[in-house]
């Protein structure tokens, strides 16, 4: 089982155990909503994923996306987009154990920062 939650501990979820995707993407949008330099997601299937406890606010971010997070405290934690239907992104450093996870591929890299390729 993989488990993870937001920073405050009022949501937690579940995943069932797998060998899943991780991916950075570096497009404006995840660096936005994030405040980071690009975010890292885990990609699992919906059937695989489950909240345990609490539960969470949505934004539909765009005409495709929604993003899922804590209303207690802001941790951003999914997002679901319909140009991948039946996957769930998970974001990694909302993990128990994000240092189990080592992204693969890279998505949106025409946006990446300058200074990351350094």
């Amino acid at each position: 089982m993989i488990e993870g939650g937001c920073f405050c501990k009022k949501v937690r979820y579940e995943i069932d155990s797998g060998d899943y995707l991780a991916v950075n993407c570096h497009c404006t949008m995840c660096r936005h909503i994030h405040a980071a330099p690009f975010v890292s997601w885990l990609v699992v299937p919906t059937t695989q994923f489950r909240y345990a406890e609490g539960s969470v606010a949505a934004l539909r971010s765009s005409d495709r996306g929604t993003r899922y997070f804590c209303p207690s405290c802001g941790t951003h934690l999914a997002c679901v987009n319909e140009s991948h239907p039946g996957i769930i992104d998970v974001a990694v450093g909302s993990l128990d154990t994000p240092e189990a996870v080592t992204p693969k591929r890279e998505f949106h890299t025409d946006t990446r920062l300058e200074w990351l390729t350094r």
